[in-house]
């Protein structure tokens, strides 16, 4: 597999290129020790959630990327009532964040990781 800073790269671009708003990466591999990076983006309705979705999906299997519990985060996210607004997709050293305005506002995980390269 290439390196993943060309792949998380790769996928933001994609992301931006599919219609995702403000598209980020985040560069964890000093801050946290359960993944490399975060790559956000905002969807403008829940709609366009179930597209990035398929999309990163398609994005995957051209890469032969694979991705680990992809319901894991549905189901934790569904607690806190955020289930349609927050899509969390599980790369293994990449996490992809598709979120609603409101839900990545409210949640604002560039402050929390503030210190993160972007």
């Amino acid at each position: 597999m290439e390196d993943m800073s060309l792949e998380t790269e790769a996928l933001r671009a994609f992301l931006a290129d599919c219609g995702g708003e403000d598209v980020v990466a985040l560069d964890l591999r000093e801050t946290i020790g359960w993944t490399d990076y975060f790559v956000i983006a905002t969807a403008g309705s829940e709609a366009r959630l179930d597209g990035l979705e398929r999309r990163v999906g398609e994005f995957c299997r051209e890469r032969e990327l694979s991705v680990r519990r992809p319901d894991r985060g549905r189901a934790a996210l569904a607690a806190r009532g955020a289930q349609n607004e927050w899509r969390v997709i599980d790369l293994g050293s990449i996490i992809v964040h598709l979120m609603t305005g409101r839900a990545r506002s409210f949640y604002d995980l560039e402050r929390l990781h503030s210190k993160a390269p972007r």
